[in-house]
């Protein structure tokens, strides 16, 4: 690992989301492997005036360790574009879209790809009409929110009014998606490839921000237990939605499987967490690609991108 011609390093970290305390943990993560291999590297905790923050700052690189809104929605990378520095994961757009759960469904849709019905709700929706047309098993979602804050799976009009009004504490666009019973997968994609799928166990109702973080009960299945067909065709669909939305450098996109074996896009990730806990390092580790190694390839991939 050639980490001398990255130049100086930023790790941006922390930032003002909901998903503060996740980056903080990936940004401390990426921090210390990038220190185990001889980086010159500083870490920066994003705050409020982030702008004056990167300004008075020197460096050649920014590795984006920033989750949620004001990190992962194109205003930081927006900020960077600005500084003429180049930066880890997607541009300003597809950042923009991954962020809004809601206009990538619309953008996939629109590509013929597979993904589950869905409604955005506000106060005069029709709680009894959209349940029966959600078939009465939906999970209820703010667009712009990740780490599943603010998620909560119903089967009643009652509990679909009162999870928006839940949700709606952390986002002014919510949604309201049809539930697919099966199997979660997750596929990282780094540098135009996609690494071996992950499936995803929990004894929650689903995959919620307890079992992400905190849960010690999660089972991460690597091999993911699907055939290799199964799972190629997997990977060139998590690739397709990747592509489509203008995902660059590296990202993930996780999935269910019907009881009929069929695909579904849930949401595409532009900055996903780097923690122990989390997904893109496990499955990189999984072709043999350490940590310190992926934050390397990141950083090389984006400092030799040709953006635009």
């Amino acid at each position: 690992m050639n980490v001398a011609a990255l130049g100086k390093i930023a790790v941006l970290m922390g930032g003002t989301s909901a998903e503060r305390a996740v980056s903080l943990k990936s940004g401390q993560a990426v921090y210390s492997a990038l220190q185990q291999s001889g980086a010159d590297v500083i870490a920066i905790d994003v705050q409020a005036h982030a702008i004056e923050q990167l300004t008075n700052v020197d460096f050649d690189v920014a590795f984006i360790a920033l989750h949620g809104r004001g990190g992962e929605d194109g205003t930081i990378q927006g900020v960077l574009e600005w500084l003429d520095k180049p930066y880890t994961g997607s541009g300003v757009m597809a950042s923009a879209l991954a962020m809004d759960k809601w206009r990538t469904k619309l953008i996939w849709q629109a590509a013929g790809l597979p993904t589950p019905k869905a409604f955005l709700l506000n106060e005069d929706s029709d709680w009894s009409q959209l349940i029966a047309e959600l078939n009465a098993d939906a999970i209820v979602k703010p667009a712009r929110e990740g780490s599943s804050i603010g998620m909560r799976k119903v089967h009643t009009a009652e509990e679909l009014q009162d999870s928006f009004n839940f949700a709606r504490e952390y986002d002014g666009l919510v949604l309201a998606e049809s539930w697919v019973k099966g199997a979660e997968f997750t596929v990282a994609i780094v540098d135009g490839k996609a690494l071996p799928a992950i499936q995803l166990k929990t004894s929650h109702a689903f995959y919620d921000y307890d079992a992400k973080y905190q849960a010690n009960d999660t089972q991460y299945l690597l091999p993911c237990g699907l055939s290799a067909e199964k799972e190629q065709e997997l990977q060139q669909l998590a690739l397709k939605a990747f592509d489509v939305i203008g995902g660059q450098g590296w990202g993930r996109i996780d999935v269910m499987q019907d009881q009929n074996g069929r695909f579904w896009l849930l949401e595409a990730n532009t900055s996903p967490g780097m923690t122990d806990h989390s997904l893109v390092p496990m499955a990189a580790a999984a072709v043999g690609m350490s940590f310190p190694e992926l934050v390397v390839h990141l950083l090389t991939e984006a400092r030799g991108r040709v953006r635009g």
